[in-house]
């Protein structure tokens, strides 16, 4: 998960003049935040507890179980993520090593991107990790689950590029619950997120574009925040003499995030991971790790499926699919702890999709991250 962190120290009259021509030049709308409903709302984005529409839970997930941690309180802003912050957070491996984050929604079930699975769709090369907070140092908690059936959408990248980017895997086994595995909660197609919402990524992807999470591997968290499609679609112009595959646009099973202040980013590695939500007093999985530009600064809003627009197609894959038959399931087998990132090591260099961009943009962000 790439990021940095910048003084806020301003540019002075001269950069916000710079930074309105900009604007106006490139068309773009001016960064705003909608105002919340409530007072209630606004403290609570204040304590990152963000209260949105209500969101009913989903069926499949008991509302006693899906989006509880093992930690109360306020979460404040950082990297390293603490045991039991996340405890849907999974690791995809490809015949054994890292590749993507993915998060659990079910006893059996995990949410990741439907890239993640260009290399092979054999559930037989794939194995999801559980209950880990350090990749290298597994627990008493941590399990390694094989994977019974992998289904990615069938719409993937037919209407658009990066479009319908989620996949589904089932599990051999149901995981048993505890502090440091749960489900997050699927949020049902109805489900509205305020522009402005505070919402937190998690994963363990590349610190940048060269530089992999050093050891222990520690999962990193940053908290984003929702925006619009249209302000969010502007950050991605087409490059000059583009070819139609180059250009890239935000459609209305993406949902994008961004923290232009403090801003951390998605990058190789985190594709699949979980953009989570705390609403109605739960965690739901609104987004999966999608695509962005690279993780260099100046930071991009991140993209990611819009983990509602396919509740009904998610609903409709568990009821359709009975759970796997044990007797073909191969062995348990002991929760590993990967020892090394790239190369060849345990850890693959993650793949995820990256966008180019244009130089009015990248001065528009460089701009934007220094006010």
């Amino acid at each position: 998960m790439g990021g940095s962190r910048r003084g806020r120290s301003g540019l002075g009259w001269q950069g916000a003049c710079a930074l309105t021509a900009l604007l106006l030049w490139l068309h773009l709308p001016p960064l705003r935040t909608q105002t919340m409903l409530s007072n209630q709302n606004n403290q609570n984005l204040k304590e990152g507890l963000v209260s949105g529409k209500r969101a009913p839970h989903d069926s499949h997930c008991p509302p006693t179980v899906c989006g509880k941690t093992g930690k109360t309180g306020r979460i404040y802003g950082g990297t390293r993520a603490e045991p039991e912050w996340w405890p849907w957070q999974a690791s995809l491996l490809l015949n054994g090593r890292h590749i993507c984050g993915a998060s659990l929604i079910a006893s059996n079930w995990v949410v990741s991107a439907a890239h993640c699975f260009q290399r092979s769709l054999n559930p037989k090369d794939y194995h999801i990790l559980l209950g880990y907070n350090q990749l290298s140092k597994p627990t008493n908690f941590s399990r390694k689950m094989s994977v019974s059936k992998v289904f990615v959408h069938p719409d993937y990248e037919k209407k658009h590029r990066f479009g319908s980017d989620i996949a589904l895997l089932q599990l051999h086994r149901q995981a048993a619950f505890n502090s440091h595995i749960l489900p997050a909660c699927v949020p049902e197609a109805n489900l509205h997120l305020y522009v402005d919402t505070a919402c937190w990524i998690s994963g363990w992807g590349m610190v940048t574009e060269d530089a992999f999470l050093p050891h222990p591997f520690q999962l990193q968290q940053a908290k984003l925040f929702t925006m619009e499609n249209q302000l969010c679609s502007s950050f991605f112009p087409p490059p000059p003499n583009a070819k139609p595959s180059d250009i890239v646009t935000v459609h209305e099973e993406m949902l994008c995030a961004a923290d232009f202040r403090n801003p951390p980013s998605i990058c190789r590695g985190d594709s699949g991971g979980p953009l989570v939500c705390f609403l109605n007093n739960s965690w739901f999985l609104v987004g999966a790790t999608s695509w962005s530009a690279p993780c260099y600064p100046p930071i991009t809003p991140s993209v990611f499926t819009r983990i509602s627009y396919f509740f009904n197609w998610i609903k409709a894959t568990q009821a359709a699919t009975p759970n796997a038959d044990l007797a073909t399931a191969p062995p348990e087998e002991k929760a590993p702890a990967l020892t090394t990132m790239g190369g060849k090591g345990t850890i693959l260099r993650p793949r995820i999709f990256l966008v180019l961009l244009s130089p009015a943009t990248l001065l528009l962000l460089l701009l934007l991250q220094s006010l």
